[in-house]
């Protein structure tokens, strides 16, 4: 019989705007064989937030014990609170043909391409243009001005990285995006499920 494959770890990046959180919505809609990353975090839960489904809420002690366990696969601190990807979490998901899909920026997914390159499928999402861009960010009517600004100047940096990623694709209509980011997540568990060898 044939073995089944491990799932994928496909990481998305993009610069903020750039419509990546719909573009993951959408994509786990449509795939039952597929589950967001559960990130940890040392943060308390907001209003309507759910412990294991948002985020694994955990004290920040608890945190450190894991990150010393070499339990976290990639970790930050961001604005006092710790986030971080459990081990866990996404090596029980692959293992069982379960694909991941992770929302991160360019230096948390460059830490993952050096941890599980074998297992990971990266996808940079750009902007049509970065004239576009501003005009999403400022759509969006939560950031001020000089905010934009600097939101655009990280959007630079970050799409000076898209040279790393195993696809490029430019998001100008979010249907045609969620179709090639399927389509590319199809064929690599295609091609890995044809490299596994046959079992009698």
């Amino acid at each position: 019989m044939t073995v089944k494959s491990d799932g994928i770890l496909l990481v998305l990046s993009s610069p903020s705007g750039a419509g990546k959180t719909t573009i993951l919505e959408r994509l786990l809609e449509r795939s039952t064989d597929l589950v967001r990353s559960v990130s940890m975090t040392t943060r308390k839960p907001r209003p309507g937030e759910i412990n294991g489904k948002d985020y694994f809420f955990v004290t920040e002690a608890k945190f450190h014990e894991l990150c010393e366990a070499s339990q976290m696969l990639e970790y930050a601190k961001v604005f006092e609170n710790f986030y971080g990807i459990p081990k866990d979490f996404i090596e029980q998901n692959l293992s069982s043909g379960v694909s991941v899909l992770l929302s991160i920026d360019w230096q948390g997914a460059f830490h993952l391409f050096e941890l599980m390159r074998e297992k990971v499928v990266s996808v940079f999402i750009l902007p049509p243009s970065m004239e576009e861009l501003r005009l999403r960010l400022q759509k969006r009517n939560s950031d001020s001005a000089s905010e934009i600004e600097r939101r655009l100047a990280e959007a630079q940096k970050e799409i000076s990285k898209r040279d790393k990623y195993d696809y490029v694709i430019v998001n100008d209509d979010i249907d045609r995006s969620v179709e090639e980011i399927s389509s590319i997540l199809n064929k690599e568990r295609l091609k890995r499920s044809e490299e596994k060898p046959n079992q009698a």
